[in-house]
């Protein structure tokens, strides 16, 4: 096995490429940044500016494809037209890593393909009815490239990711926001505190994503804990950690018109190869060691 890897200097990719690393598979990274960490060959290209994928494929000798990269900006992709780049630029490198005779593709979808009126979404029920141009776009890339890989009669893993957390995402997220304000580092924000969200720290993110490329996975699945934590629940437990007080948030707290009560992912797909969540308890995640600013 040799994995040709999107993404690997995002967020997630760096815990992929630890993953695969790990495990000794050999791994080529592509994209405009190098890996974060040791562990893969890498080649700089921008997988935007449509460079000649099938001539990279072919040369690179690659057997299996996990393909995470695409704009992430925070609070920019929602709305962004590079959604749609990314999705010309996914299918075309679906399309010649088939011609090259690539044997599984593995690729990162996301919860926002589906309908949030639901809550719950289970793999096989809930209805996809994205309401941003970044869910749409993701669903009609996994449509598609899906297709793709049928024609070539190889199978394609899609994992919808939930809400990841851990070392090295966006400091404007909401994990790394709350630690600011609790260490004074920047004024307290209102939070939707009654909601419920499903966190899943990004090691596990990684391994789900390991287990559908070791299983040989094809189909759709929930990248999720199925475990749905309280907002107000993990203000106060971050605040608890940092020694702080949590009502300078939690007395700005409003509920958010179109943001759903309950997010949270059934993972049954998942487990049914023996992936279950290690590091998304509460505990895990104000554990110092598993989540470091």
């Amino acid at each position: 096995m040799k994995v040709l890897l999107t993404g690997s200097s995002g967020f997630l990719g760096r815990y992929v490429l630890e993953s695969l690393h790990r495990r000794e598979i050999a791994t080529l990274a592509i994209g405009r940044h190098p890996p974060a960490g040791p562990g893969a060959d890498f080649i700089a290209v921008d997988l935007l500016a449509a460079p000649d994928f099938d001539a990279l494929c072919r040369s690179a000798g690659v057997t299996h494809l996990i393909h995470l990269a695409w704009y992430a900006e925070h609070g920019q992709y929602w709305a962004s037209p590079l959604n749609l780049r990314w999705t010309e630029a996914s299918v075309r490198l679906v399309e010649a890593f088939c011609r090259a005779g690539g044997r599984q593709v593995v690729a990162a979808g996301t919860c926002a393909e589906y309908d949030w009126s639901h809550g719950y979404c289970r793999e096989d029920a809930t209805p996809l009815n994205p309401a941003t141009l970044y869910g749409v776009a993701k669903d009609a890339t996994r449509r598609l490239v899906s297709a793709v890989c049928d024609q070539a009669q190889i199978p394609c893993a899609w994992g919808r990711i939930f809400l990841p957390f851990g070392q090295g995402e966006s400091s404007q997220r909401l994990i790394p926001s709350l630690i600011d304000v609790f260490q004074g580092r920047r004024l307290p924000f209102g939070v939707n505190a009654t909601a419920y969200r499903d966190f899943l720290h990004a090691s596990d993110v990684a391994e789900g994503f390991f287990a559908l490329l070791h299983a040989g996975a094809n189909g759709a699945y929930n990248v999720s804990s199925g475990e749905p934590v309280r907002i107000g629940e993990l203000v106060r437990a971050l605040a608890g950690y940092y020694d702080a007080d949590p009502r300078p948030v939690l007395d700005l707290t409003t509920e958010r018109q179109g943001e759903p009560r309950l997010l949270v992912g059934e993972s049954l797909g998942l487990r049914a190869f023996g992936w279950k969540p290690q590091d998304s308890t509460m505990g895990h995640l104000l554990s110092g060691k598993q989540y470091v600013f």
